[in-house]
This record gives C-alpha cells, sequence and structure tokens, in this order.
C-alpha cells in the first residue's frame, strides 16, 4: 500500500475540484447558514468551495485543514480573502471563536478511523459551538455495500493540461468498519497512487460517541434532501448536532 496522497500531493489536489464539484451536498450544507449572517466553522475545508460560498454571501468564514495544496488552491478562489485560512487537524484546532455553525463535509468524517479520533473531532466541535450553534457532518451508510458499489464503477477521465487524466479505484481490504482502496491516477505523464482506508460506523456508534462527547443529536437525514434516514436504503447519515446543556 502507498501513502494516501489525495490530499497531500498538489497534482492531485489540482483536480480534487474535478472529482468533487459543486453538487446537492454543497447546497446543503450552504442552506444551514441561512438566513444568517452567522460565523461558520468549516472543518476539513479543502479547496475552500463551501467556505468562499459562504463568504460571498456574507457569512463569516473560519476554514481548517491540515494540506497545505488543498489550502493553496482555496486561497485563490474568489472571495478566499474574505476566509480566515488555518492550517490545522479538526481534532486540534483551538480558538476563542465561538460559531453559530459548524460544518464537516465531503465524507472527512469517515477518515476517522478510532473513537478516540473521532470524540476528539467531537469535542473540538462542542467547545466551539455557541449555547445555540449547531454542527453537522455525514458519513455513508454503513448498511450498503460500499466495496461492491465502488467495484463497479468505470474509469473516470479528466481533461487536464497536456492530455487526459484516467482514475481507477481498486478495493484492497475489508476489515470490520474499515474499507480500504488503491486509486490510481494516470496523467498523461506519470501515474500517481494513492492508498486510502474510510470507517463505515453504525447510526448507533455515531449516536454513542456524540453524547460522550456533550452533544445531542438533533436530526438524521438519509440524503440531501432532507429525506429521513432509512436503515437500508439511504446512501447517507447526515447529523445535525448540538450542544448539551
Amino acid at each position: 500500500m502507498t501513502e494516501d496522497l489525495n490530499y497531500a500531493d498538489p497534482r492531485l489536489a489540482k483536480i480534487y475540484d474535478l472529482d468533487n464539484p459543486w453538487a446537492e451536498d454543497t447546497d446543503f450544507y450552504l442552506a444551514l447558514a441561512e438566513p444568517g449572517p452567522c460565523c461558520v466553522l468549516d472543518l476539513g475545508c479543502g479547496t475552500g468551495t463551501l467556505g468562499c460560498a459562504l463568504a460571498r454571501r456574507g457569512h463569516r468564514v473560519t476554514g481548517v485543514d491540515p494540506a497545505s495544496p488543498m489550502l493553496a488552491i482555496a486561497a485563490a478562489k474568489p472571495h478566499a480573502e474574505k476566509v480566515e485560512w488555518v492550517k490545522c487537524r479538526a481534532q486540534d484546532y483551538r480558538s476563542e471563536h465561538r460559531f453559530d455553525l459548524i460544518v464537516m463535509m465531503g465524507h472527512v468524517f469517515q477518515i476517522l478511523l478510532t473513537d478516540e479520533e473521532v470524540l476528539a473531532v467531537l469535542d473540538t466541535m462542542r467547545r466551539h459551538l455557541r449555547t445555540d450553534g449547531k454542527a453537522a457532518f455525514e458519513t455513508r451508510n454503513p448498511n450498503l455495500d460500499w466495496s461492491g458499489i465502488w467495484g463497479t464503477h468505470p474509469p473516470v477521465e479528466h481533461l487536464v493540461p497536456g492530455g487526459h487524466l484516467r482514475e481507477t479505484l481498486q478495493i484492497t481490504s475489508e476489515c470490520g468498519e474499515l474499507i480500504s482502496f488503491q486509486q490510481y491516477f494516470e496523467f498523461p505523464d506519470v501515474t500517481v497512487a494513492s492508498s486510502s482506508t474510510l470507517r463505515f460506523m453504525p447510526r448507533t456508534n455515531v449516536e454513542n460517541l456524540v453524547t460522550r462527547a456533550g452533544l445531542s443529536v438533533l436530526e438524521v437525514f438519509g440524503d440531501w434532501d432532507r429525506s429521513r434516514f432509512r436503515e437500508k436504503q439511504s446512501p447517507e447519515m447526515i447529523f445535525i448536532v448540538e450542544r448539551l446543556g
């Protein structure tokens, strides 16, 4: 297995938005800040698509991410000058600021592979939420066969400077709640391999950790249309949480 380069390699950071364009999840998180204006903390902000969109609408935004290449792309986007960009892991972020809304989108929650990591991130949320604030994050529904779904996906191709980029994915292992996979990015002049592991936690496990962290679950949606979560059908588990007490 090779190192997970999806966020750290500048070549992969540059194509992140090609693989993750504006979609229903961005609209969902953007709507949580309305009518605003409000103070928003974006944990795992990546290339800053959501953060810059929030800033354009007059919200005060802090974007936190540990990957320098991703933050460099974020900082070059329109309205980026209105955002405070912080190079830091979500679990390590500390500030005197308190936020009306804290978001963690893009399935970033699933790269937290242990209960300790999850609790540390949830603690960051609790520490930085205002009394009446809310936090939101999503994780894929573990009751679906994600290995089977991803295993049948055809290669993805993008037009990039110098030619075409071809992306393929191969599942390498499944162990309990963890699925590992290898991605190959075939650029016109070089092939980059990156390995990743994601955690697929049952809803009850997530809710137990939310409670242990001093938070309370307000709602759980099953998709970006705000439909209710269906255990055997919904692709997502989208959690809206608040502070206890």
